[in-house]
């Protein structure tokens, strides 16, 4: 019995070494019905408290895809179709996948026995093996104590294993009722029972929503981004007590550039212009958008030449052109877009840019309203004022007007549109530098990376929509927490370095660390949406810890919970908010101890 087991682990190591060498994370089978993962520990929001992003392995049920018929395979069908009918039919099955399943209470146990086995260098059939990751394994949740995972860890000292952790998580279903929830009194006797320590320590933890989805008149505002904030703390008096300002608070800000509530809404529908332009060019099809005005852009082009030959008639008509650029842009753009980002030094490609992305719906649009344009140059009807700096091709005509040499350009194939998308990418470059360097945000060396016109066009536009996501993120804790300069100040270095690395990743967390007290009045009165405390003993490696974690959804999505909504008012919202409860218990085994009282 005993050296069947060894071998059994044995091969169940062989597995999990061959997976954790493996430089991809795809998903092995055990046993035809088990699958083993590799996977950061952070992205299970249960383990994210033991493990952080270190790689783990998770073991779960193997539940092949379900094919599904779709509403046309449910139909009656004749026994006389043909073959080709049939083939018809089975491209209308749908694919459905099952989220992750548990495994049975005795399947864990037996799975982290020959983990524990394949680690423990005093079994003399057991060679000395490297070091495994953590493993943890789904569970049914079919025992009295309502175990949804078991896990395992191994303990070392030097390079060799000396032990292994053992932890199992237990969860009950969402209640109101706070006289249900374990007390600090019983945790602390709960850890004391197993592990005997001469002394505790009591952490605190708890994280708050500040930002995100909404709920008006009973109806769900949904939204993509999100800021939530942890606390960690010492010195716990009670369950579910608020975070004290002495407590280190960190932000995450994960922000979704397109939310109509945000101050850079307006930008953003310029940008989606701008990015269906480098679509076009990109992939050969263009999608228009809806114009935003009902003038046609050949029109407003021609409204604005007039302009220009009207105020050039004297000097000083000439000299008082700006305060005119600003008038003109006060009447076009939103007042919210206007107190944050507006600038009054609109140049005329600028101010051309601005008439064309609002009506512009076809090719034939661009080439006509550049056409017009370029004919004015030439025959010295206008003489535009351009910024020094700017690097459009349009720009590097107006230039070379002013010295009645124009170069020949066809306004041909794709030529238009990429002129007017150079035309987009510098004046939108410039609102986002007259921002940042404006509220001292920032320098213009730290913004080299992203103001480049050394590389290709599309790879501007991807600069800049990073910039762009960038302002979301400050603006969001700008205006909706209110944030003060120096925090601004760090969250921005700390956006504008991420963003010189790795690619543009809406679904990224940004952390910055702060003061509680700066934003006290969002979380004081308002529950969590996760709360913790952990009683912990012991040192370095053999540190254990026993913890409870209420929260206001299931940390655990392989298992079905009950709910307990006793307390509900009128409308429907809780008096009192439900917690779903998750305590995870540790127990350290020794390999010395387990051995030496054999010799």
């Amino acid at each position: 019995m005993g050296s069947k087991m060894i071998s059994c682990a044995k091969e169940f190591y062989d597995v999990l070494r061959s997976l954790q060498e493996e430089e991809h994370n795809d998903p092995c089978t055990y046993e035809e019905d088990i699958q083993i993962l590799k996977m950061n520990g952070d992205r299970v929001p249960v383990l994210n408290l033991y493990c952080g992003n270190q790689p783990v392995f998770i073991c779960e049920k193997l539940v092949p895809k379900i094919n599904e018929p779709d509403d046309q395979k449910m139909t009656e069908t004749s026994n006389c179709a043909d073959d080709d009918d049939n083939d018809e039919e089975d491209a209308n099955e749908v694919q459905i996948e099952l989220g992750p399943q548990p495994l049975t209470i005795m399947k864990a146990r037996q799975l982290l026995s020959w983990y524990t086995l394949s680690q423990n260098a005093n079994v003399s059939a057991v060679d000395n093996n490297p070091v495994l990751h953590p493993l943890w394994v789904r569970c049914d949740m079919s025992d009295p104590s309502g175990t949804t995972w078991f896990g395992a860890e191994t303990v070392c000292m030097g390079n060799k294993v000396s032990g292994v952790k053992l932890y199992s998580v237990t969860c009950k279903g969402s209640t109101v009722d706070k006289k249900s929830l374990v007390t600090l009194g019983d945790l602390k006797q709960e850890h004391k029972k197993r592990h005997h320590p001469s002394s505790m320590a009591i952490k605190g933890s708890a994280r708050f929503n500040l930002f995100g989805s909404t709920v008006v008149e009973n109806t769900t505002i949904e939204s993509q981004s999100s800021v939530t904030v942890d606390f960690k703390w010492s010195h716990v008096e009670s369950i579910l007590e608020t975070p004290p300002l002495s407590s280190t608070a960190t932000l995450n800000i994960k922000v979704a550039s397109g939310d109509m509530r945000s101050p850079m809404f307006e930008m953003y529908r310029e940008l989606e212009f701008l990015q269906t332009l480098a679509d076009g060019l990109r992939t050969g099809e263009t999608e228009w958008m809806e114009p935003l005005e009902s003038t046609s852009a050949v029109t407003l082009t021609k409204a604005l030449l007039e302009e220009l030959q009207s105020t050039a008639k004297t000097l000083q008509e000439q000299a008082a052109k700006p305060a005119e650029t600003t008038k003109m842009k006060s009447e076009t753009e939103t007042q919210i877009f206007n107190s944050l980002m507006e600038r009054g030094d609109l140049d005329f490609v600028e101010q051309l840019w601005v008439r064309m992305r609002k009506s512009v719906t076809s090719y034939q649009d661009i080439g006509d309203c550049l056409k017009l344009v370029t004919e004015a140059l030439r025959y010295g009807d206008i003489k535009p004022w351009i910024h020094r700096d700017s690097s459009s091709s349009l720009s590097k005509l107006i230039l070379q007007s002013y010295h009645q040499q124009i170069d020949h350009v066809s306004l041909t194939g794709v030529t238009p549109v990429h002129m007017l998308l150079e035309m987009g990418v510098d004046k939108m470059r410039k609102d986002y530098i007259n921002y940042l360097i404006g509220e001292e945000l920032t320098t213009l060396n730290h913004l080299c990376y992203f103001l480049s016109t050394e590389v290709d066009l599309q790879e501007q536009v991807i600069r800049l929509r990073k910039l762009h996501h960038l302002l979301e993120i400050i603006l969001t804790c700008s205006t909706f927490l209110g944030l003060p300069y120096d925090r601004l100040f760090l969250l921005t270095q700390s956006c504008l370095q991420h963003y010189k690395t790795y690619p543009y990743d809406e679904e990224h967390d940004f952390k910055l660390q702060i003061k509680p007290a700066l934003i006290s009045h969002f979380y004081q009165k308002e529950h969590p949406a996760v709360w913790g405390v952990e009683v912990s003993s012991g040192h370095g490696p053999r540190e254990v810890r026993t913890s409870l974690q209420l929260s206001d959804r299931p940390l655990v999505d392989h298992v079905i919970f009950e709910t307990d909504y006793q307390n509900e008012t009128v409308n429907g919202d809780s008096e009192d908010p439900a917690f779903f409860s998750t305590m995870v218990y540790c127990s350290l085994v020794s390999f010395v101890s387990m051995y030496t009282g054999q010799n």
